[in-house]
Order: structure tokens, then sequence, then C-alpha cells
């Protein structure tokens, strides 16, 4: 089942998925982390598990071991939230809580 892909946004308009994988340095895994959101959008959501709080974690098996941080709004909208590595796993976990919370209280109808 194809989902709708989403990024979510700070209150002032800021996008932290976006600017994490802008800054990342390494060409190939941007376009292993594009390739592997390609994925999930057509329903195949791979490596990932529950981290709580409604937020999953989708491991890519590449370099430090990215992390990409989203939750799943209904059935066809995931919102993508933040993105890391292992070193700075718990970090971004915590991050990615606080940004599916807020999501969640916003009027996103």
């Amino acid at each position: 089942m194809e989902k709708e892909i989403r990024t979510y946004q700070t209150a002032d308009g800021q996008a932290p998925f976006n600017t994490w994988l802008d800054k990342l340095k390494d060409t190939q895994a941007r376009a292993r982390i594009r390739t592997r959101i390609d994925r999930v959008s057509l329903g195949n959501l791979g490596d990932c598990k529950s981290v709580g709080e409604g937020v999953i974690e989708l491991r890519i098996d590449y370099g430090p071991g990215y992390r990409v941080y989203m939750g799943q709004d209904g059935n066809h909208l995931i919102i993508l939230l933040c993105g890391g590595d292992k070193s700075t796993q718990d970090k971004d976990i915590n991050t990615a809580h606080t940004y599916w919370a807020d999501y969640k209280s916003q009027d996103n109808a």
C-alpha cells in the first residue's frame, strides 16, 4: 500500500530531517537514505522497529549505522522527523519523541 511522505516542520518552519540529510557529507549515504524513503513510500518499511510513543526507527546498514525516525499518521501518511546514526541514537530517539508529540498537537487536518 503506497504511503505519502511528508517532513515534520517546527513552529518556525524548520525541517529537522531535511537539515540533517543536507548536512551529510557522504553523498552515497544520502542516496541510500533517499532510496530507503522511496521504498517506504511504496509500503516497504524494511528493517525498522518501534522506539516508543508512536515513533519508528528505520535502520540503514551503511556507514556508521544511519537511522531515520518517523511517525505514521493514519494508514497512508508518513512524517519524517529527524535522522542520525548509531552514535547519537539515544539523543535522536528523544528528539524524535519530542517532534512527534509536537506534530500530533498541531492541527494537521
